[in-house]
């Protein structure tokens, strides 16, 4: 998970802080050192973790927050401030041309993820309506030209590549003249990267640059490699100019360090965020979103985002039809579970409910029960779901063998659903148990006893 040893610790301090109704000058240098402590080890570059605690001390230390009412929350306010604008204050979209096609150019290291971010990208451009063309600009690494080819394919957008021509911008002038001719407002073009910068690389997207003129050049890091991305950032915009970064594999990084640090050392905005492998796996970066979900606080206008864009409607209407007319069979628990799902891990989604992190942590117990669950529906007949009172031992002996576990876990399930359905039956009859569990779940006080009644 993203930041999650820098998380863990930041919301150490920030409940310290709660509730307090006075906070002298040694508690802000307490928690000003656990902050730098916090920073220092999430792999934040030295230099700007000592200008993100000053601005914090002189700003806690303000006569305005120490005769405040409520102190603490001030201060969780000043850091939660000064981290937004560490990681860039506002979100920075696309540079679209209006004059199509708009001319995206990823650069980036060997390894760093470009070939699979072009498809994301293209991926989410075309949810929003455009029409994408991928360009396979590596022409040293054969198997980057499969993988995008493979990925257009998978993905239904056409990728232009050329295996016999071994000059850049030739490829890139045939592949606009296609996009000109097939109607393509957006060409994303993958380049080629080393194991590390040297005279040769830049000098070929130098001359790409020229020719492709791209409105939008890209670097694309990985988080996993730390200090070590943002170097590569500065390297990059000091001698190929870049207008943005995205940063990959953010959701394996637990420290957090490049996205905390590049935005400060280039001057450039991070745009967009790659947290998972699938090709939905793309977020725009918010920096005030990213903040709150890095001190506990949630994000749940992402969690509503990807939920609208990965949630089937119909799917969702028919389930809700199921539970009104009481007919909620096992094949809409198998739906509900698919509809989670698509929205990410149980852990990423409590994280942007600002869920505490010892709660997520436990989270991987119910990751696990939804792969067993969706397991043990999926080895059922389609009457078995629909009328789950046959299932009789045989039966189940079938069932756990076909789902590789266990009669007592099959046992164990089918009570949990009979449970869930029988808690529906109840709330649905019941119009005064179900105003005052809506009321009650508005104030945030809901419990599993409220259900059992």
């Amino acid at each position: 998970m993203a930041f999650e040893g820098l998380s863990s610790k930041l919301q150490g301090v920030i409940n310290k802080l709660k509730g307090k109704a006075r906070i002298t000058e040694d508690d802000v240098k307490e928690i000003t050192r656990e902050v730098k402590l916090a920073l220092l080890e999430a792999d934040v570059n030295y230099k700007i973790v000592k200008d993100f605690t000053n601005k914090i001390s002189e700003k806690a230390l303000g006569q305005d927050v120490l005769k405040s009412l409520t102190p603490g929350q001030q201060v969780i306010k000043i850091v939660h401030d000064e981290l937004v604008e560490l990681l860039g204050s506002k979100e920075e979209g696309l540079n679209i041309s209006s004059n199509p096609p708009t001319i995206i150019m990823l650069a980036g290291l060997q390894g760093s993820g470009k070939t699979t971010m072009a498809g994301k990208l293209a991926n989410m451009l075309r949810k929003q309506g455009k029409n994408p063309i991928l360009v396979a600009c590596d022409i040293y690494r054969p198997a980057a030209i499969d993988q995008l080819e493979v990925l257009g394919k998978q993905l239904n957008i056409p990728v232009y590549s050329d295996r016999e021509t071994k000059d850049v911008v030739e490829i890139t002038k045939a592949a606009l003249k296609q996009a000109n001719s097939k109607l393509n407002d957006i060409v994303i073009i993958d380049t080629a990267g080393r194991l590390h910068i040297d005279e040769a690389l830049m000098d070929e997207l130098k001359r790409l640059k020229s020719f492709a003129k791209p409105h939008e050049i890209l670097l694309v890091v990985d988080a996993m490699t730390g200090q070590d991305a943002v170097n590569v950032a500065q390297s990059f915009n000091e001698q190929l100019g870049i207008d943005g970064v995205v940063i990959t594999k953010l959701d394996g990084d637990t420290r957090g360090g490049a996205a905390l640090s590049v935005k400060t050392i280039t001057g450039k905005p991070i745009k967009f965020a790659g947290i998972g492998e699938k090709m939905s796996d793309i977020e725009v970066f918010h920096p005030d979103r990213m903040a709150s979900r890095i001190l506990g606080m949630g994000d749940v206008l992402t969690l509503i985002e990807k939920a609208e864009e990965e949630f089937d409607i119909k799917e969702a209407e028919k389930i809700e039809k199921s539970i009104r007319k009481q007919q909620f069979t096992l094949e809409d628990y198998l739906a509900q579970l698919k509809q989670i799902k698509k929205i990410g891990s149980m852990k990423s989604i409590l994280g942007m409910l600002g869920i505490d992190p010892e709660t997520i942590e436990k989270s991987k117990d119910a990751e696990k029960q939804f792969t067993r669950a969706e397991a043990i529906i999926q080895s059922m007949t389609i009457k078995e779901r629909r009328d789950p009172d046959i299932l009789n031992g045989s039966r189940r002996r079938r069932i756990a063998a076909g789902a590789g576990t266990t009669v007592q876990e099959v046992n164990k399930f089918i009570k949990q659903y009979t449970d869930t359905k029988l808690m529906m039956k109840k709330v649905m009859n019941n119009k005064g148990m179900l105003n005052k569990l809506m009321s009650k779940a508005e104030k945030g006080g809901l419990n599993i006893k409220d259900f059992k009644q």
